[in-house]
């Protein structure tokens, strides 16, 4: 052979090596066909789709909690990193923010995973109580994260189906009526797949469904169908704690008060710890002051999600309403902050429990509470006209917080009874900023916290001088919903920009 000709068989020779070694699948690769196969492989992507939940308990306290007159941040002159968690608070949310985009990409991930699981399952051969387990659990997972997604952005794509190519995953929004038929569609069909008593720890229940599914009517304001949703629940077992304080110690995980919510553990390889207690507390040299927890370095973050003055006095009687105690402490001392000073200064003290490791905590992030259901039927039923049904509701949270009971009055001062009572039971449990669309009050409330804060910002933790920019607080109909990420605008053209933004 001459040896061009060889140089010329060896090279094809090498190439055909490199194709056949190219179209070999590596053994550590898992595609979809070949991993849904047993009943362990679908437990283990079931768990998957739980996972995006911390990265959205996570970030949640941004875009609902501190949205509200629930809470505010210290103003940290050296520090303004923060700047996109403060927008949200001064209603000067932009489309590029990053917590919005957090918030559309955790939902959408658990969507995708829930739909690759539901397709999946089709043809899955093993215990059919198995399988109606994990396909409840898939539901109600996906029907939680469009519930997310349509709270925050109105009308959103609806995929029911794994993305098959690149093509099949741009959609254009669906209306907020499609969005919410699906929710009830899927978390009323989880709640008749679930069992009543989790299959592990942190596993969504019937109970669970069965409150989104009424959380989601009460937005529709479907008011007797959130009933009965309700009412269910309260046949599930579950019942409210005598001690306040003990539904969030993590030694006291999976209690009867509690109907779902997000799990976090410390000291594990992996980082699946809660960090949120240490960004809830002031800025300190020592953060040990209050943590307990040496060694300890001074924080570079911290002093956001602090409790309002506004909040303070929303507790009628702080000496004998033990919600007071056990959700809010005060720090006195020095301050490493420029123009701040620690004076009686509040922090959530909700969240704040013994913990080993500096940074990580145990404490689990509370989604449904029966004190919830409770506050729900009140409203429920006072909607329908039925004061004495909603004020013994009501009542139940209240004699357990250590208040007298009320009685009867009017639909509305019935309205504003619950609602205020929602602000201090569910504190800090990322509800206020909805609760305050839902009862359509949000503009108003929030103009007037935000003339309050600009005529007094030394009140809310601005620094001596220091006070909101102009175009703060500016807010209208509008801000009822975050607008769409502008990377997900720029990738989809499909989709279009929330009015106003």
């Amino acid at each position: 052979m001459k040896p061009k000709s060889l140089i010329v068989s060896i090279a094809l020779l090498m190439l055909s090596a490199c194709k056949s070694f190219l179209e070999v699948v590596p053994e550590t690769s898992l595609a979809a066909d070949n991993f849904y196969q047993s009943q362990t492989d679908f437990e283990q992507a079931v768990g998957g789709i739980y996972a995006p939940l911390q990265g959205i308990y996570n970030q949640d306290w941004v875009l609902n909690e501190m949205r509200s007159d629930n809470t505010f941040f210290i103003y940290n002159i050296a520090q303004r990193g923060g700047k996109q968690q403060e927008d949200p608070a001064t209603f000067t949310v932009e489309t590029n923010n990053t917590y919005t985009l957090g918030k559309w990409t955790n939902d959408y991930l658990i969507i995708s995973r829930a739909n690759q699981v539901l397709k999946s399952l089709e043809s899955a051969t093993f215990v059919e109580s198995a399988k109606a387990n994990l396909k409840g659990q898939a539901l109600f997972l996906r029907a939680f994260a469009y519930f997310d997604l349509v709270k925050n952005f109105g009308s959103v794509p609806l995929f029911l189906e794994p993305a098959t190519s690149y093509q099949t995953t741009f959609k254009a929004r669906s209306d907020a009526t499609e969005v919410y038929k699906q929710i009830v569609a899927d978390a009323s069909a989880a709640a008749k797949l679930l069992p009543a008593v989790a299959s592990a720890t942190g596993r969504a229940t019937a109970g669970a469904a069965y409150t989104l599914l009424a959380d989601a009517y009460m937005d529709q304001k479907a008011w007797a169908d959130a009933e009965t949703a309700l009412k269910t629940v309260t046949t599930l077992g579950y019942s409210l704690l005598p001690n306040y304080a003990d539904i969030f110690k993590p030694t006291n995980k999976g209690n009867k008060e509690i109907v779902f919510d997000i799990q976090y553990a410390e000291g594990t390889s992996q980082a699946i710890f809660n960090a949120l207690p240490y960004l809830f507390i002031p800025v300190l040299a020592d953060p040990s002051v209050i943590t307990g927890v040496k060694p300890a370095s001074q924080q570079t973050y911290g002093g956001y999600n602090v409790p309002t003055p506004d909040l303070l006095k929303a507790y009628e009687d702080t000496l004998k309403d033990q919600r007071f105690a056990a959700s809010i402490g005060f720090y006195t001392g020095p301050s490493p902050l420029i123009g701040i000073t620690y004076n009686h200064t509040p922090y959530i003290k909700k969240y704040l429990h013994p913990h080993s490791v500096y940074g990580q905590t145990a404490d689990n992030g509370p989604i449904y509470r029966y004190a919830e259901v409770l506050l729900m039927l009140a409203e429920v039923t006072n909607e329908q006209g039925r004061q004495a049904d909603a004020v013994g509701y009501l009542n139940q949270v209240r004699v357990r917080a250590g208040l007298n009971p009320l009685t009867a009055g009017s639909q509305t001062a019935l309205q504003a009874s619950i609602l205020k009572e929602r602000q201090v039971e569910l504190a800090f449990e990322n509800k206020r900023w909805h609760d305050l669309v839902r009862s359509g009050t949000a503009v108003q409330v929030m103009s007037a916290f935000g003339a309050k804060v600009k005529a007094n910002p030394q009140a809310y933790y601005y620094p001596t001088g220091g006070a909101p920019i102009a175009t703060a607080f500016n807010v209208t109909d509008r801000d009822l919903l975050y607008p769409i990420p502008v990377s997900e605008i720029i990738t989809n053209p499909d989709l279009k920009q929330n009015p106003g933004y």
